[in-house]
């Protein structure tokens, strides 16, 4: 089945509210191997309603409507539909009745209006509502599946999960599912990421390959239809031991993986531990990563050394260090990342330094970076050129100094 998914409500269109609905829809269609190839948005109007699902009707064989079925006049949903199909609506007694409970449990007087929403499609399939009122429904005419769900996620999504997944199941016989997995990266853009996969990219076939853009990182979604899970996780397998002999270093983790979390995950496992030293990041660093629950096993602590004076009587960075290479250097960098590991006792050290502008800083240009890691057997830095406004070179550093750190680690350093 090729599937429409279609959001009613004027609020979606204002911007008021997020169409959150669509995406749930299509993680749980992709789940069972229903293709997704539009979502509409029509707005509380019987006219443009009836346009959008004539429409519909010519490109997909699965509609599937979110909102439009509560009590009040700009709830229209069934009754256009009824129209477009020139089908009757009539009441369900069961959620009539259902409704009618409600009320008298809650010892509110039922509005007439309230009947409204247990009406159905003549010879609809009924999805009782466990967490609200007005029922879903589906019904299937002129080889055209529709299927009308509440607005509400509260109300929509356990429906869907209970009631709608066996009944599409169960309509399209089809055994194969989609299986996907999302490959993470760092330090690469996704153009230049497309073109050293591109030899991949023009042959997929199954597993796909979908690139994608993300906050200062990239993903790669791979999707392999199969019937059998064990052997779509195979063609996932292979698909990804080609994309990462390409990209290893840039590669970092998986799904809902983080570099920070990344990170702590590797600390932890080799019993390390890590203290960080702060100029231009103003502490972002430490915040971050003692957002993660279970930091607090490897993060000895850090200081914000924002100040040319407190890198000298803090990390004791000399005067003729400063006056020689500025605080914005490699020199600088290195520094504090091996002096707040000897004063923490810490495993790493790690050091930023830099210019987050907007101004220039020592004659050295915005975004100019520099990231110290020290450990027992090496102090390193590595120089970056950013871009951006002030905190999204803040942000960025951050990143990177996670990324640097995990691949040191990675590397057995």
């Amino acid at each position: 089945m090729n599937a429409e998914i279609i959001a009613v409500g004027s609020e979606l269109l204002l911007g008021q509210i997020v169409n959150s609905n669509a995406q749930f829809i299509s993680k749980n269609l992709a789940d069972i191997g229903v293709n997704v190839y539009y979502h509409t948005v029509a707005g509380d109007n019987a006219n443009r309603l009836a346009s959008v699902v004539q429409n519909a009707k010519t490109r997909s064989d699965l509609l599937i409507f979110t909102g439009g079925l509560g009590p009040t006049k700009d709830d229209l949903t069934k009754e256009t539909i009824a129209a477009v199909f020139q089908k009757e609506l009539v009441h369900d007694e069961l959620s009539l009745q259902y409704i009618k409970n409600y009320f008298v449990q809650s010892n509110r007087q039922m509005t007439p209006n309230n009947e409204k929403q247990a009406l159905i499609i003549k010879d609809s399939i009924v999805f009782p509502n466990e967490n609200g009122m007005a029922p879903g429904m589906a019904f299937t005419d002129e080889g055209i599946t529709c299927i009308l769900l509440p607005g509400p996620p509260s109300e929509m999504k356990p429906m869907f999960q209970k009631f709608v997944v066996p009944y599409l199941e169960s309509k399209s016989g089809a055994k194969t599912k989609l299986y996907s997995r999302v490959l993470k990266f760092f330090g690469i853009g996704e153009s230049t990421l497309e073109t050293e996969l591109q030899d991949l990219i023009e042959k997929q076939s199954n597993p796909t390959i979908a690139p994608l853009a993300s906050e200062h990182e990239v993903t790669i979604r791979l999707t392999a239809a199969h019937s059998d899970q064990k052997e779509a996780e195979n063609l996932l397998d292979e698909t990804e031991a080609k994309i990462v002999s390409k990209t290893s270093s840039y590669f970092y983790g998986y799904d809902l993986d983080t570099l920070e979390r990344c990170l702590i995950d590797s600390l932890l496992q080799k019993k390390a531990t890590i203290a960080s030293a702060e100029s231009l990041t103003g502490g972002l660093f430490s915040k971050v990563i003692t957002d993660i629950p279970g930091a607090s096993s490897i993060f000895k602590g850090g200081a914000v050394v924002y100040s040319n004076e407190l890198k000298q009587t803090l990390l004791h960075v000399p005067v003729s260090l400063l006056k020689q290479h500025g605080a914005v250097s490699k020199e600088c960098a290195e520094w504090m990342a091996e002096k707040i590991r000897t004063l923490t006792d810490a495993d790493y050290g790690i050091s930023f330094t830099g210019v987050a502008g907007p101004d220039k800083q020592e004659e050295k240009q915005a975004g100019t970076v520099y990231i110290g890691i020290s450990n027992e057997s090496e102090t390193i830095s590595f120089p970056l050129q950013l871009a951006g406004t002030r905190n999204a070179i803040r942000e960025r550093t951050v990143k990177y100094g996670f990324f640097f750190m995990n691949q040191m680690i990675k590397k057995g350093q």
